[in-house]
């Protein structure tokens, strides 16, 4: 916090015209998106009470440790600009779009218990790996944790059950569409088209999670075999399996429609709010994602709220975090964008080749590395601008790089429980129902004995 109140005698003391120069910003202008990353990252594991209580209010201090001392220098008008352009391009149809399916996942409950074999536990894991896809990392995990656990409660070790739930659910199967992880959405928003990654990133999904399957079932059938289950199983079979709140799919199907109505809509209505232009097909996306939140909210059995143990605490924190994260990263694009002659320059040139063209395999390393660490979703944008930002060309001459910068985002959240929100959601529900899951470096462990020889093998595959 010191040094971002340092800024305002560092930065040179010049006004902005409407165009914002990354390259004449100091590199102290990322503390405050820095800081509060930290925070989210060390702050649970350091000060886990302090945290619950006022993680709302670190993110809302670190986003005035930048606003402020930006509306004092370069001034008002630029610093609202910026505000604005925050909120109504990216973090309002962001939040919109992960709280409604949150809300509609949250509205189904899948009743009943099958035996944890091998075979069903992997057939559930490769359910789970398309589901994401469809209805995001979060809707799929939330769906789908429980009845996990419950199929397992009568094994002996089931710990690697939640393990590898976490790499293929809760991260690895969401790389094919924007609705699937939201890097992707952000990726979509700025001009990616839909089905991109599902063209461009199918061959690399494939290998990683059949890689994670076969690997998984090997382990799952070793203790099976060697262990066997208990004589009695807390949960009964019942030999098959139902659900309630049924009826959320037709709006899990909506959200579907209406998120690919907005990428294929080219309206030429648009509104200019300070500076930022929003389009009609947006506007008509966003609305209509949250009358089917509260369609869902309205029409969902109380009952069936209570089975899935759904509140809003977990949407709450991540809609803090990221107001934060949203406004804090803005002078950091601006400093990528401004390539090798901007402050962060070493960055740039790092994942660039010799000949001035971006090396892949870097791009891919880079930002699963931070994702693994730092949430992926503003690596990812952090990455993208790097690249250049202009997803015309990303889509298509630099197409091996967008795809690494993708891949990497959505693959290496799965490297540590603070790389992907769901991540942490799936280890307190496994934790509450008697799974002792792995310490946060435990839980490295697995993913360093596992993830990091198959990132490394789809290295050389995909991303030379």
């Amino acid at each position: 916090m010191l040094a971002a109140g340092a800024l305002p005698m560092v930065a040179p003391a010049m006004a902005f015209a409407a165009d914002f120069d990354g390259s004449r910003l100091s590199p102290l202008w990322g503390v405050p998106f820095a800081g509060l990353l930290l925070s989210i990252a060390l702050m649970p594991l350091l000060v886990p009470s302090l945290w619950h209580h006022h993680y709302g209010k670190v993110a809302a201090a670190w986003a005035l440790a930048f606003l402020l001392p930006f509306a004092g220098i370069y001034g008002l008008s630029l610093a609202s600009a910026q505000l604005v352009h925050a909120l109504l391009a990216e973090y309002i149809p962001f939040i919109v779009l992960l709280g409604s399916l949150f809300a509609v996942a949250g509205g189904i409950h899948i009743r009943g218990n099958l035996r944890g074999s091998p075979k069903l536990n992997t057939a559930i894991l490769a359910i789970g790996a398309v589901l994401a896809s469809l209805m995001g990392t979060t809707g799929a995990s939330m769906l789908l944790i429980r009845p996990m656990i419950r199929a397992n409660d009568n094994r002996k070790h089931k710990v690697h059950v939640v393990v590898f739930f976490i790499f293929i659910v809760s991260n690895v199967g969401g790389s094919l569409t924007p609705l699937g992880d939201p890097p992707l959405f952000l990726g979509f928003l700025k001009g990616v088209d839909f089905f991109w990654t599902a063209k461009n990133i199918f061959p690399d999904t494939l290998f990683v999670v059949g890689a994670l399957l076969a690997i998984f079932y090997a382990v799952d059938f070793f203790y099976y075999r060697n262990e066997g289950v208990m004589p009695f199983d807390p949960t009964p079979d019942t030999g098959a399996i139902g659900f309630d709140g049924a009826v959320n799919f037709w709006l899990l199907g909506g959200i579907l429609f209406f998120v690919l109505l907005s990428g294929i809509w080219k309206s030429p209505v648009s509104f200019d709010i300070h500076g930022t232009t929003v389009g009609l097909p947006g506007i008509v996306r966003d609305v209509a994602l949250i009358v089917i939140t509260l369609v869902s909210l309205k029409i969902t059995a109380p009952n069936v709220h209570a089975a899935n143990q759904f509140g809003w605490e977990p949407m709450a924190e991540v809609a803090k975090l990221f107001a934060g994260i949203f406004l804090t990263i803005v002078p950091v694009i601006a400093m990528l964008k401004a390539g090798t002659e901007g402050p962060f320059g070493a960055i740039v040139s790092a994942v660039t080749r010799p000949d001035g063209q971006p090396d892949p395999a870097m791009y891919f390393w880079a930002t699963g590395i931070l994702s693994s660490f730092l949430d992926n979703a503003p690596t990812y944008l952090v990455f993208f601008n790097t690249a250049g930002g202009d997803p015309q060309a990303l889509m298509t001459t630099y197409a091996t790089t967008l795809a690494a910068i993708s891949a990497g985002a959505v693959f290496m959240g799965a490297n540590t429980y603070i790389g992907n929100a769901p991540n942490l959601m799936v280890k307190a529900i496994a934790e509450s129902r008697g799974v002792r899951m792995p310490s946060f470096f435990g839980f490295m462990l697995w993913s360093g004995v596992i993830l990091i020889p198959l990132f490394i093998i789809a290295t050389f595959i995909f991303f030379r």
